[in-house]
C-alpha cells in the first residue's frame, strides 16, 4: 500500500484563489448566551472563519434540548471577499430552511450581529467519515461502504431533484457524518448552490475531491457524483486525494491498495470518476441501483434459455431450479419485458401489466394466454376491476378502460403525465393520480371528466376512497382527504418527503408510508396523527391490515408488523434488499417480495420464515392470493404461479 506523506491535506477553498483572512480570534466561551437563548457549552470544531459551538436551548428549560451553533466571523480584509463570505453564509441557511431529508440537518434559526452570523442547526451526535478512517490503521470495511454510499446517493438524488436542484460542490469525508443511530448525515451546506443550467459559478471546493468541470466554475449534479466517487475511492483505499495529483485516480486502482474490494464496486467508483461528466452515472438514483445490486445477500440470477421456453407463453418445470425444496412453480408465464405491475385475479383469469407495453390475461390454473392489449408506454400501474371493465394506466399518459373478456378498448382519457397509480373504482366513478400532479375523477362507464385537483407534484400514490372523501398522496410530501365531489378538501397533512405509498382506512384511521421513512396513522376524519413508525429507509410500500395488524415493507430491507391501534412494533423480517412490494396478508401466511428476488412467505403472528423462492430478478410486484396460489410478477420477466 502506497505510504501517505505528513503533508497536511488542503481544505475547502477558492480552488485557485488564495483568501486574504486574518487569524481567527475572539472565539465564544463556555457559559455565554446568544440571543437569551442558546446557551454554549463547547466548541465542536474551529476553522478560519469561526467555530462550531454545542449549545443548550434554554427555551425548553425542563428538558436538555441540544443544537449546534455555526459561527461565521468576517474578518476578511478584502471587501469583495467580505460580501463573498457573508452570501455563502446566508446561502447556507436559505438552502437548508428549504430542505427536508432525513439525512440533512435540520435549520433552527439565524442570526447576525456586527461580523459575525450564527446558525442554529439540529445536532447531530456522531462522527465524521475523515476520524473514523483516522482512527484506526485498517481498512474500514467495504460492505459498510457501500451501505453508506447507497444513504449518500439517496440525498444526493433528494438535493438534485430538488426544485431548484441543489448541487453540494463540496462532498469529502469530512463532510459525512455518521450519527449514533449509525445513519449518514450530509453536513456543511456552505458552498452549496441551486443549479442552472450553464450559469458558470466561483471556481470552489476541495482539491483532490473537486471535478475536473469545477476548476472551470462548472457545477452540475455530475459534478457531486465525481466527489462522491472520489470520497469513495478515499474509503476504500486510504490514499488521499488531496496529496496526489489531480485527476490521477486512473493511475491508482483502488485493488493495488486494497485486494478485498470487489471488482463490481471498483468499477462503480471509477465510473463515478470518469473525467468526462458524460461518462458517470447519469443521476445518484441510478449510482445507488448499482450500489444496491451488490448486497451480498441479493442474488440477481440469469435465466439461462431453454428449448422449453416460450416467449409469451407458460413453461411449467425448467423453472422449479429457482425455487428452494418443497416450493415449485405451478406454472411460470413470460412476458416481452420487466413485470413490476401487481396482478389482479377475477373469475379465474390473472389480470397484469408489463414494460413491454401489454396489459395481459392470463387462465389463472393453467397460465395459458387468453389475450393481450398493446398500449404506447410501459405499464407500471396496476388494474382494477369492475363491471367487466378493467381499468389501467400506461406511460402513455392514458388511462384505458379495457374489456375484461375481449381485451378490447371501451374508452381511453390522456392526461399530460404518465399513470403509475392503480385505479380506484368507486361510486361509479374511477379516481387515479398522474404525473401531471392531478388527480382525476371520470366516469367509470364513459371516462368523460368530472373533476381533478392539482397538487404541487406527481402523485404516484393510489387514490383510496372511503364514505365520501378520497384520500392518496403526492410526490412533494402533501397528504389529502378530498370530498368525493372534488369541490372541497376536508383536512391536509404534510410529511417531511414524497408519499408514493397508497393510502390504506379501516376504523377511521387512514394508514400510509413516506420517503421520509415514516409509517404514519392519521385520525380519518381530522387528519390528526393517532401515531406513526420510523424506520431506517424511504417506506414506498402499502400498508395492509389483517387481524388489528398493520403488516408493510420499507427501503430498509426489513418487513414490519405494527399494531395497528397504538403503533407499537410486534415484529420486523430482514430481507436481503429492498421491499417496496405491497404484503399480501391471510390466515396461511404474509406474502411479500424483495428486491432481492425472493418472495416470502411468513407467519402473520411471529414473522418467522415459513418459505421463500428465489426468482431471477427483483420482485416489486405486489402478490396476490386466489384458491390457495400466490401469483407475483418479477423483473426476470416472469409471472409466477405458487403453491400458497
Amino acid at each position: 500500500m502506497q505510504q501517505l506523506s505528513n503533508q497536511q491535506p488542503r481544505e475547502t477553498k477558492h480552488i485557485e484563489e488564495e483568501s486574504a483572512i486574518a487569524p481567527l480570534e475572539g472565539t465564544l466561551q463556555p457559559g455565554q448566551i446568544l440571543q437569551n437563548r442558546y446557551r454554549i457549552l463547547g466548541i465542536l470544531g474551529i476553522g478560519g472563519m469561526g467555530a462550531v459551538y454545542q449549545a443548550r436551548d434554554l427555551h425548553f428549560p425542563n428538558v436538555t434540548k441540544l443544537c449546534a451553533v455555526k459561527e461565521m466571523i468576517n474578518i476578511a480584509t478584502d471587501q469583495g471577499l467580505r460580501e463573498q463570505m457573508v452570501k455563502n453564509f446566508e446561502r447556507e441557511a436559505e438552502i437548508l430552511a428549504t430542505l427536508s431529508h432525513p439525512a440533512i440537518p435540520q435549520i433552527y434559526d439565524y442570526f447576525s450581529f456586527g461580523d459575525r452570523a450564527y446558525l442554529v442547526m439540529e445536532y447531530i451526535q456522531g462522527k465524521d467519515l475523515e476520524g473514523l478512517m483516522n482512527g484506526t490503521d485498517q481498512f474500514l470495511p467495504v460492505e459498510q461502504i457501500r451501505k453508506w454510499a447507497v444513504e449518500i446517493c439517496d440525498v444526493l438524488h433528494y438535493l438534485h431533484t430538488h426544485q431548484p436542484p441543489i448541487i453540494f460542490r463540496d462532498m469529502k469525508p469530512s463532510n459525512i457524518m455518521i450519527d449514533h443511530h449509525r445513519r449518514v448525515r450530509l453536513i456543511d451546506f456552505g458552498i452549496a448552490k441551486a443549479f442552472q443550467s450553464g450559469q458558470k459559478g466561483t471556481m470552489i471546493g476541495t482539491e483532490g475531491y473537486s471535478p475536473p468541470e469545477q476548476y472551470k466554475g462548472d457545477a452540475s449534479p455530475a459534478g457531486d457524483m465525481y466527489a462522491l466517487g472520489a470520497t469513495l475511492h478515499h474509503l476504500l483505499t486510504r490514499s488521499d486525494p488531496r496529496l496526489e495529483p489531480p485527476f490521477s485516480f486512473e493511475d491508482r486502482p483502488i485493488k493495488n491498495y486494497n485486494p478485498e474490494v470487489p471488482d463490481r464496486m471498483a468499477s462503480i467508483v471509477m465510473r463515478a470518476l470518469s473525467y468526462n461528466f458524460a461518462e458517470r452515472f447519469p443521476s445518484a438514483e441510478a449510482m445507488k441501483q448499482a450500489l444496491e445490486l451488490l448486497a451480498p445477500d441479493v442474488v440477481i440470477q440469469t435465466i439461462a434459455s431453454s428449448e422449453t421456453k416460450v416467449m409469451g407463453g407458460s413453461t411449467p418445470t425448467p423453472e422449479a431450479s429457482f425455487a428452494p425444496e418443497g416450493v415449485i412453480p405451478i406454472w411460470v408465464f413470460e412476458a416481452e419485458d420487466e413485470i413490476r405491475s401487481s396482478p389482479i385475479v377475477v373469475d379465474g383469469v390473472v389480470y397484469f401489466g408489463g414494460y413491454d407495453n401489454n396489459l395481459w390475461a392470463i387462465d389463472a390454473k393453467t397460465g395459458a394466454q387468453k389475450w393481450k392489449f398493446p398500449t404506447d408506454g410501459g405499464i407500471g400501474s396496476s388494474p382494477a376491476y369492475a363491471h367487466d371493465t378493467l381499468y389501467i394506466g400506461s406511460e402513455d399518459r392514458r388511462l384505458y378502460a379495457i374489456d375484461a373478456t375481449k381485451g378490447e378498448t371501451r374508452w381511453t382519457f390522456l392526461t399530460e403525465g404518465r399513470i403509475f397509480t392503480t385505479p380506484c373504482v368507486a361510486l361509479n366513478h374511477v379516481y387515479f393520480g398522474s404525473d401531471d400532479g392531478n388527480v382525476y375523477a371520470l366516469k367509470a362507464s364513459t371516462g368523460r371528466k368530472v373533476w381533478a385537483f392539482p397538487t404541487a407534484r406527481p402523485v404516484r400514490s393510489s387514490p383510496t376512497v372511503s364514505g365520501e372523501r378520497v384520500f392518496f398522496g403526492s410526490e412533494a410530501g402533501d397528504f389529502y382527504a378530498l370530498a368525493v365531489s372534488g369541490d372541497e378538501t376536508a383536512w391536509h397533512f404534510r410529511a417531511r418527503r414524497g408519499i408514493t405509498s397508497s393510502p390504506l382506512v379501516q376504523e377511521k384511521i387512514v394508514y400510509f408510508g413516506s420517503s421520509d421513512w415514516t409509517m404514519y396513522a392519521l385520525d380519518a376524519e381530522t387528519g390528526f396523527v393517532v401515531w406513526r413508525y420510523r424506520t431506517r429507509k424511504q417506506i414506498v410500500s402499502s400498508p395492509r391490515i389483517f387481524s388489528g395488524t398493520v403488516y408493510f415493507g420499507s427501503a430498509d430491507g426489513a418487513v414490519y408488523a405494527l399494531d395497528a391501534l397504538s403503533g407499537r412494533e410486534i415484529w420486523q423480517y430482514e430481507t436481503g434488499g429492498q421491499v417496496t412490494s405491497t404484503p399480501f396478508v391471510n390466515e396461511r401466511g404474509l406474502y411479500v417480495g424483495s428486491v432481492d428476488g425472493n418472495l416470502y412467505c411468513l407467519h402473520p403472528d411471529t414473522g418467522d420464515l415459513l418459505w421463500n423462492f428465489q426468482s431471477g430478478g427483483s420482485i416489486i410486484s405486489s402478490p396476490t392470493v386466489y384458491d390457495n396460489i400466490v401469483y407475483v410478477g418479477s423483473t426476470d420477466y416472469r409471472l409466477y404461479a405458487l403453491p400458497a
